[in-house]
């Protein structure tokens, strides 16, 4: 049996409003994010959606984590499209290797039984 252990999340956001201090610039919120600015825009890996209940919603990987994390927030083809609003939390994991980025994925999908992956899908959902 291979035995596989996730990685430490190498940042987690949430949902939250800015309490900004005078003289702060006033960022506008993604989503209800304010910190997209913190996840890295060359580096790739995967990334976790939860919702409040931190319940894990999706699961995926990129080559550029930043973009394709708000690719699922705005594009029509996404497996997210009908629930942004119920994403609470993303866990971001920088992860340089396309191989490992896979595995990964495909291990957290199953292992954790994300709700709305639809591919790499190996459990039977109830």
């Amino acid at each position: 049996m291979i035995t596989i252990e996730m990685p430490k999340p190498t940042l987690v956001i949430r949902q939250r409003e800015q309490v900004a201090k005078p003289g702060e610039v006033e960022i506008t919120p993604y989503f209800g994010f304010i910190d997209f600015h913190k996840i890295t825009r060359d580096n790739g890996g995967i990334f976790f959606f939860y919702n409040e209940q931190n319940e894990l919603l999706f699961v995926g990987k990129a080559r550029k984590i930043r973009q394709r994390i708000k690719k699922h927030f705005e594009d029509t083809v996404s497996p997210m499209k009908n629930h942004r609003t119920e994403v609470h939390k993303i866990e971001v994991y920088e992860i340089e290797d396309p191989m490992e980025r896979e595995i990964y994925e495909t291990y957290a999908i199953n292992q954790f039984k994300s709700k709305y992956n639809i591919d790499k899908v190996f459990f039977e959902r109830v």
